[in-house]
């Protein structure tokens, strides 16, 4: 069988299940393997790349996933099913491997928004979700996008910058962030704005080090990213977006109002063009 058709056939075998897990998946994948005569011929290391590759198209993000393991990769563009490119250090280099077809990007993207309890179709083609590790994700589907889903992963590190990364690095000047730590200490207000990519996220994180731990923080947000570290007490609040009967919105300002309520010592509001500490 080809590696597609292997697909269907596990496809077709999980369906009926209630509940699936990945030992289950896993358990289909190898049972199909085992009635494949082409399967059986393949050396072993094919088929345990093989066995890889279906488990990853079914439960994780196909040929995507071997860029989220690398380390190395800070962004992910799908241009359509043929053409992706990667940053890496800042290098922005196309990849030599591309979807089988629209439908295989569709279903990724469906299977992405899907673990957030987001919706992308036709009549709401864009959306912002994330992975479990916390990568902003990206959609956006036809007709808005004529060529085919448009997928764009912005990777973030496993262990935030702190600010003497920062400092280390030239981004900011000791002085600079001796002043911005007894800002944000004394509960000034702060807005940190800036383009896509160049570094809000990351600031804001090496500035909640100087938070007091004893105080309680609730950080509201249009896709769940920051990385806030040593804070106890936190509240995290994520907007949700109208399902397709136009229903269910909850936007930022209703997340603040909300907040509100909730005794909060701060509160950390990020949205696509801004982020502001607010001290109450």
């Amino acid at each position: 069988m080809t590696e597609d058709e292997l697909r269907t056939g596990i496809q077709r075998r999980i369906s009926p299940l209630k509940e699936v897990t990945d030992a289950d998946v896993m358990e289909q994948i190898d049972r199909m393997l085992l009635e494949d005569p082409d399967a059986l011929r393949m050396s072993v290391r094919e088929r345990l790349m093989l066995r890889k590759r279906l488990f990853d198209s079914l439960r994780r993000l196909d040929i995507l996933q071997q860029l989220i393991e690398d380390e190395s990769v800070t962004e992910i563009m799908v241009n359509g099913p043929g053409t992706i490119f990667v940053e890496r250090s800042g290098r922005l280099e196309r990849w030599d491997k591309t979807f089988t077809g629209k439908e295989r990007l569709s279903d990724v993207i469906q299977q992405i928004v899907s673990r957030v309890n987001r919706a992308v179709n036709t009549a709401s083609p864009i959306v912002d979700a994330r992975l479990e590790d916390g990568s902003r994700v990206n959609a956006v589907l036809p007709p808005v996008a004529p060529d085919g889903p448009i997928l764009t992963i912005r990777r973030f590190p496993k262990d935030p910058l702190v600010m003497q990364g920062l400092i280390r690095r030239n981004s900011i000047s000791a002085e600079a962030a001796g002043f911005l730590k007894i800002l944000v200490r004394c509960g000034y207000n702060l807005f940190i704005s800036g383009g896509t990519g160049s570094g809000k996220t990351t600031f804001l994180n090496a500035l909640s080090a100087f938070i007091p731990e004893h105080e309680r923080i609730i950080t509201i947000e249009d896709s769940l990213e920051l990385q806030i570290q040593n804070i106890p007490n936190l509240v995290r609040l994520e907007t949700r977006n109208r399902n397709a009967e136009g229903m269910g919105e909850i936007t930022i300002r209703d997340l603040i109002r909300t907040a509100l309520r909730m005794r909060p010592d701060r509160i950390i509001v990020q949205t696509k063009k801004f982020l502001r500490l607010t001290a109450i």
